[in-house]
């Protein structure tokens, strides 16, 4: 039987309002969520709308699991240029401050910008150091916010696109609030699904569960694409997980609402079929 908490992300609805979206999510059997911080869908700086959303979740009985920190170019703590990387701990401050006031108990962080292609090695480990000292200054901020912070695996082209750079990072952060969350689509298309469970078995307190074909970053149906669903959860049961699985599914502008939950459903049942038969 499935021993793991199945919530969803709301990213697949990052284009409309989280307001249209919580009480469907609700009615569809969820009780775990991720909030997601595009502007569109709940603009974090704004206290007010910060405020309601988390009584509007908690009216429902929607627990925020998480929240996933904004991510974008201009969003650099590992920059090399110091008010560029002031003004990125400052926003992601701003999200963990906003994630504790409606109640998340996990803020989820690319460890990296969004940016293509590693630079020459004496570069890269600029980057490296700068985005140990900004980490360390959120995760002072989450521990006096009473939050999580759980790095997540990148995608392979980007500038921390390995697991072996993210477990760097994790060692370099003095707080014990800490640990990580593995995105199985970034890690099927990074090549290390096979292992990234044991690597990450010590500090993994959750998943985005999403699949691909091996060629982009779909974010499918779990089921949908050529992760090995059994094989992973069973992994998963060995390393002793204890975390929840969040589904992170694509967005599709020309879905309904009842369409799209009922497509996340779908993945949900999924999960819990191949969960009773490990």
């Amino acid at each position: 039987m499935n021993q793991w908490p199945i919530g969803l992300s709301t990213g697949c609805f990052y284009q409309r309002s989280i307001f249209e979206v919580l009480d469907g999510i609700a009615e569809s059997g969820f009780k775990q969520i991720e909030i997601c911080s595009f502007p569109k869908h709940l603009d974090y700086h704004q206290h007010d709308m910060v405020r309601e959303a988390g009584e509007r979740m908690r009216a429902l009985d929607l627990h925020p699991f998480s929240f996933h920190a904004p991510f974008a170019d201009h969003i650099d703590i590992t920059s090399l240029h110091e008010p560029t990387r002031r003004g990125a701990v400052n926003e992601l401050i701003v999200a963990c401050t906003a994630a504790a006031a409606m109640g998340a108990r996990n803020v989820v962080l690319h460890p990296g910008p969004e940016r293509e292609g590693r630079p020459p090695q004496e570069e890269f480990l600029q980057h490296m150091n700068h985005a140990a000292e900004s980490l360390n200054l959120v995760a002072r901020k989450c521990m006096d916010l009473g939050v999580n912070l759980l790095l997540e695996n990148m995608l392979p082209h980007l500038l921390f696109g390995h697991t072996s750079d993210m477990l760097y990072l994790l060692g370099q952060i003095r707080e014990c609030n800490v640990g990580t969350c593995l995105d199985t689509g970034h890690a099927n298309l990074a090549g290390e699904l096979g292992t990234v469970v044991h690597k990450l078995s010590g500090h993994l307190k959750m998943l985005h569960a999403n699949d691909n074909r091996g060629n982009y970053d779909a974010h499918l149906n779990p089921g949908e694409g050529v992760i090995d669903w059994p094989w992973l959860l069973a992994e998963l049961k060995t390393h002793q997980f204890k975390g929840s699985l969040i589904l992170e599914l694509a967005g599709n502008a020309h879905e309904s609402i009842p369409e799209t939950l009922s497509r996340a459903r779908r993945a949900f049942d999924y999960l819990v079929q191949v969960g009773k038969n490990n």
